[in-house]
């Protein structure tokens, strides 16, 4: 089973739920503009959308919302957006993985700027963070009454890699290419999963002093309130 602690390092972002469920909605909403523009309005012959409208039903965004979003990707005035991730090293040793989508890339690169010049922080070469993190889906199933080796059984057969708890909820851990399918073979069996995302999993943590937690979660904030950051992934210690 994972260690709890590679949970908890990606638990930070979701302390806010309403501003992380916003912030999720968002980036959904782009990946479907996007993925209309570049292959067209039919999931059946555009993978890329197909995955997307996954992602929205596994985040249960609204019909409404995502029939909007593929309208809006048919306007002309609709711009493109691109998908973009940046490593940063913040306090104490620390790594960051600011991911987002945008329609503008200077924007983006000006605001991680700003970001670091407020809260301090250097932007990283890239691969310098990212080689200490995995790319991983993450099903979350509340406890309830259910046995955990029944679930466990389950989740392995459908698929899963790993599986962790954290304390009401069960942590069913995935490759991100099976995190759907394994969300729809639960489903089917019975269990109902309160959220699935890909996320970001540090391999190894960094402990650090008080003065630098605080500083890199004042980093964190600065960065998560930008509009077109969609989430922050870093590898301190769980304190």
């Amino acid at each position: 089973m994972a260690g709890h602690s590679k949970w908890a390092n990606i638990k930070h972002k979701k302390d806010r739920a309403d501003k992380a469920k916003g912030k999720l909605f968002s980036r959904i909403a782009k990946e479907i503009i996007s993925a209309v523009k570049v292959g067209g309005p039919d999931p059946k012959n555009n993978p890329r959308l197909r995955l997307a409208l996954q992602k929205a039903k596994g985040a249960n965004m609204p019909n409404d919302n995502v029939e909007r979003n593929i309208k809006k990707a048919s306007s002309k005035d609709q711009s493109n957006y691109d998908e973009l991730a940046y490593e940063l090293y913040g306090h104490g040793g620390v790594g960051l993985i600011v991911e987002g989508m945008t329609d503008n890339r200077n924007r983006f690169a000006s605001d991680i700027r700003i970001a670091t010049n407020k809260r301090g922080g250097t932007i990283a070469n890239p691969g310098s963070v990212a080689f200490n993190f995995d790319k991983k889906g993450i099903l979350q199933i509340e406890k309830g009454d259910i046995s955990e080796d029944t679930l466990f059984s389950a989740a392995i057969d459908a698929g899963a890699q790993d599986f962790d708890q954290e304390d009401n909820l069960f942590i069913i851990i995935t490759a991100p290419e099976d995190l759907y399918q394994v969300k729809e073979k639960l489903e089917e069996s019975s269990y109902n999963c309160l959220e699935s995302n890909i996320v970001m999993i540090a391999k190894n943590s960094v402990a650090c002093s008080k003065e630098d937690l605080d500083k890199n979660l004042a980093l964190i904030d600065w960065l998560e309130d930008l509009e077109d950051i969609d989430a922050v992934y870093h590898n301190m210690e769980h304190q």
